[in-house]
């Protein structure tokens, strides 16, 4: 039986993790390459996007235009997210698990369910994110109503007060503050959903589930190890803020130097090429303890430790873990 196999505590899995992510290294990156390179994709065509908007200059009547495409490319990269996800999670079981994993049969293994992954993601994002979207949707319609045009890209237009009178300033500050009180309530309500909802994608890889089926699975396994899981996303996203940190001093430097001026086309370029960097090196992190904490709470809950190892020892039929193909 698979030693790795037994209840974990949350040191554990982390160590677990580093150890697959060290040992298998070219492996990961091949995967989270793809969809990072997938990630850039989109994320230049929003650049392309600006650019014949007019970027920095973009026209006040498209401002709009941008901030919908925005919000396109948000939910866009989330879904291409999911699917790094998935990918990992079934490479991920395979190692957990003895088997052998290639770049081509994980990435492959996602192609052949994309409809279900997709739709298990936005599903899961919507009913986590809803009330956060909403209230971003609402804050920005109410800053391009009184906020001069252009605020968006031009720091200098950003400083400029708004046209208004008094009793219209005191009306705008008093709804904002009302959306920004409401921020934090959605911020921690889609974190609880989100945990809630942590552990559906591995399921719907592992156990081949439905949609419903994956995410009634996560609310029941995730139970008793969401903060666990809270920690591994903090500790993600830790490292994700000190690469970023890396990456953008010299924006920052340009910032200081230049101040009151948009960022240049190519700057915006290359931060998207460092954005690329960053998630091809962090991506398989979180998967990776996602569907070892997955295991876990099989292990804890059901006994899948002892189940496994009646299944190797040829007592009971092989689960349907379909093994990779051979490149």
């Amino acid at each position: 039986m698979n030693n790795q196999l037994r209840p974990m505590a949350l040191g554990e899995i982390l160590d677990r993790t580093a150890e697959l992510y060290r040992n298998h290294f070219l492996l990961f990156a091949g995967i989270s390459a793809i969809f990072s390179g997938a990630m850039l994709f989109i994320q230049m065509l929003e650049l392309g996007l600006m650019v014949s908007m007019g970027y920095p200059h973009i026209p006040p009547h498209l401002e709009w235009l941008y901030a919908v495409s925005l919000g396109v490319e948000v939910l866009a990269i989330g879904l291409v997210a999911g699917l790094a996800i998935a990918a990992f999670n079934r490479a991920v079981a395979w190692i957990h698990l003895g088997e052998p994993a290639t770049i081509r049969a994980a990435a492959g293994s996602v192609l052949l369910r994309l409809r279900r992954y997709l739709w298990l993601m936005t599903v899961t994002m919507f009913r986590a994110w809803t009330p956060l979207f909403v209230l971003y949707v609402a804050l920005f319609a109410l800053l391009f109503a009184v906020m001069p045009h252009g605020f968006l890209f031009i720091p200098q237009v950003a400083q400029q007060p708004p046209n208004m009178n008094p009793a219209q300033a005191i009306e705008v500050l008093a709804v904002m503050a009302v959306l920004m009180l409401l921020f934090a309530p959605a911020v921690v309500y889609g974190a609880i959903m989100w945990l809630r909802y942590s552990l559906a994608m591995p399921a719907c890889v592992v156990e081949d589930l439905s949609t419903g089926m994956a995410i009634r699975r996560s609310i029941d396994l995730s139970q008793g190890s969401r903060g666990r899981i809270f920690v591994l996303w903090l500790l993600v996203y830790a490292i994700r803020m000190l690469l970023g940190l890396l990456f953008g001093f010299p924006f920052l430097v340009f910032g200081l130097k230049h101040p009151g001026h948009a960022l240049p086309l190519g700057w915006l370029a290359v931060s998207e090429l460092a954005g690329f960097v960053t998630n091809t090196l962090i991506g398989p992190i979180y998967s990776t303890g996602l569907t070892l904490f997955y295991y876990d709470q099989r292990i804890r809950k059901e006994g899948f430790d002892i189940e496994w190892m009646m299944q190797a020892a040829g007592l009971t039929p092989q689960p349907g873990l379909p093994a990779p193909e051979q490149v």
